[in-house]
């Protein structure tokens, strides 16, 4: 075969792979975000939506339909049971999704369930309480949960042995604390949490820093410790210290992002993949991003595959080491 032809074969090739991620487009896109509006996963699909439309990636509007339940087992059962070929619907995710996945909390269905699309961006777990709260830093707080444990009311979205109550069980662990002490309140979302707190209905929420952002800027709530490696920018939290330099050494990063039904179209999901690799590439992106208090973590495809199954794997030998395993 000449070089030529050789050049044209794979320029064809190319040009019937290009029309082919090109040749699915939708025309009702949703996101679903599997809780109550005011969380993670409605602030997960709030940024896809005005992304995409900001950058005019996505023609049609990108509407966000709320699935709460199970802290995300409704929707995920949902999606691969009831809509598996759907590509016009993305569905929210976050590091909670993986870990409840690795306790077996989404019923039959696994990690391998779905197609994981895209990680857009991460945040970090937090502990906050009222502004006018007595508590006002991680050492008060833990003295006084280690003094008397069911005096302290700590709330969070998600059972015992989410994301949240993990990553105060963790702090209690490096504390001394037996974290099956906890006084523990389980709520469906972000949004019900933040509620509970501000009205007094518990003292101390375990909850992330983006979902705090809004109560921190209005002077509502105090985040006590970041669970960061190091502070982090910005206008209202760089101020805030970590658990590690308060002698804690709890790390907690939370990752989000979405993904789509288990017999979607090679093409769909490729459009999809190919728009999120697009849209992290760009600047207007990631200034949405620090905007909505979330920091980089842009992973897609395949590598995002693989990295979803490596954290399931490591969820599973910590829910071992607290005994959360049936």
């Amino acid at each position: 075969m000449s070089l030529a032809l050789v050049r044209l074969c794979l320029a064809t090739s190319c040009l019937t792979l290009t029309s082919a991620v090109w040749a699915f487009e939708p025309h009702n896109p949703q996101c679903i975000a599997p809780a109550a509006p005011g969380g993670s996963f409605d602030l997960t699909c709030k940024l896809a939506q005005s992304a995409l439309a900001q950058t005019q990636l996505l023609k049609a509007p990108l509407h966000i339909r709320y699935m709460p339940g199970g802290v995300g087992a409704v929707a995920y059962n949902s999606v691969v049971a009831q809509r598996p070929a759907d590509g016009e619907t993305i569905t929210a995710f976050s590091s909670g999704s993986l870990l409840n996945l690795a306790l077996g909390k989404f019923g039959r269905f696994d990690e391998d369930a779905v197609h994981w699309l895209a990680a857009i961006g991460s945040s970090y777990g937090a502990i906050a309480v009222r502004s006018d709260s007595p508590y006002r830093n991680l050492n008060e707080l833990l003295a006084a949960i280690r003094a008397n444990p069911s005096a302290v009311l700590i709330g969070s979205a998600g059972t015992i042995g989410g994301q949240d109550w993990m990553q105060s069980a963790l702090l209690a662990r490096a504390a001394g604390i037996d974290p099956k002490q906890l006084r523990y309140v389980a709520m469906e979302g972000g949004g019900e949490l933040a509620t509970a707190l501000l009205s007094g209905s518990i003292q101390v929420a375990s909850t992330d820093i983006a979902d705090s952002l809004p109560h921190i800027a209005t002077g509502d709530m105090r985040v006590l410790a970041v669970m960061a490696a190091e502070r982090l920018p910005g206008q209202w939290v760089a101020s805030i210290p970590t658990a590690k330099e308060q002698g804690y050494d709890v790390v907690w990063p939370v990752i989000r992002g979405f993904y789509l039904g288990p017999k979607v179209s090679p093409e769909a999901y490729a459009w999809w993949q190919k728009t999120f690799d697009q849209l992290l590439a760009s600047k207007d992106y990631a200034q949405l991003r620090t905007e909505r208090q979330m920091y980089p973590f842009a992973m897609t495809g395949a590598e995002l595959d693989a990295y979803v199954k490596k954290q399931v794997r490591q969820y599973q030998e910590l829910a071992q080491e607290f005994d959360l395993v049936q």
